[in-house]
């Protein structure tokens, strides 16, 4: 990838389900370093184009360029090579939950292991050091035997941001990671992905539901409503009235 090409570049793209149009005419820009936070209602299209962004869905008209490369023009293989460099949080965890901490956490190893490989790590945990590494940067090192299903909801919120700092991707997209958290545990994960993003230098794209996260933990904030970008500004210069124009119901 060329170093001064965009991490993330979208190119008048449009995304349609059936009839119904979830994005319309999008162009935007994510640099390497960027922590950019998507706002907007629900059904805005935020977790839809966080899909663009990691390759799972493609866009219906327009292009979508991912570490320099249009992702409707790669091959299976090279896909899922571009898709091992993007790490992506959901607000349902996507974890096993009769398996232990650390099986969950070595998932983020397998766009590299062989099956074999994957399958006797079930039975003797391997990269144990990798694993203990990942769960202590996000604070929870002793849980790592632990079965997942144990933990608090905050716990494997972790686990799932443990997973992807084992993937070591080049770019976080996190999709309403804290919607099913209670507000001492949302700040923490925010906090905790505004600090993972600043040590690292990775990208960091978020959706978000509360703007004052928005807000305090992110640089950029991309406002969308029915499924176009209203504004794309920098943090510091959001004003009451373009949140307003971005929530407001239709009459």
């Amino acid at each position: 990838m060329n170093s001064s090409a965009p991490v993330f570049e979208l190119k008048h793209v449009s995304k349609q389900f059936g009839r119904f149009e979830s994005l319309a005419e999008i162009n935007l820009q994510i640099r390497a370093g960027d922590r950019v936070a998507l706002v907007g209602s629900s059904g805005a299209g935020k977790s839809t184009l966080i899909s663009l962004l990691n390759g799972t869905q493609l866009p219906t008209q327009g292009e979508v360029w991912v570490l320099g490369r249009n992702v409707a023009h790669l091959r299976p293989k090279l896909l899922r090579q571009v898709q091992r460099q993007i790490g992506t949080i959901y607000q349902q965890f996507h974890l096993v939950d009769n398996l232990r901490v650390i099986h969950n956490v070595n998932a983020g190893h397998l766009g590299r292991w062989s099956f074999i490989k994957a399958a006797a790590s079930l039975i003797y945990p391997m990269e144990v050091e990798t694993a203990v590494k990942a769960l202590a940067q996000v604070g929870i090192p002793e849980k790592l035997y632990e079965r997942t299903d144990k933990l608090s909801g905050g716990q494997q919120q972790r686990v799932a941001i443990a997973r992807v700092l084992v993937q070591n991707p080049t770019a976080i997209l996190a999709d309403e990671p804290i919607s099913s958290l209670d507000p001492e545990r949302s700040r923490e994960i925010m906090d905790l992905l505004r600090q993972l993003s600043v040590e690292t230098g990775k990208t960091l794209v978020t959706s978000v539901h509360a703007i004052e996260f928005a807000r305090s933990h992110y640089q950029r904030i991309i406002g969308l409503r029915q499924g176009r970008i209203l504004f794309d500004t920098e943090a510091a210069a959001l004003c009451d009235a373009m949140i307003e124009e971005l929530y407001k119901t239709n009459n």
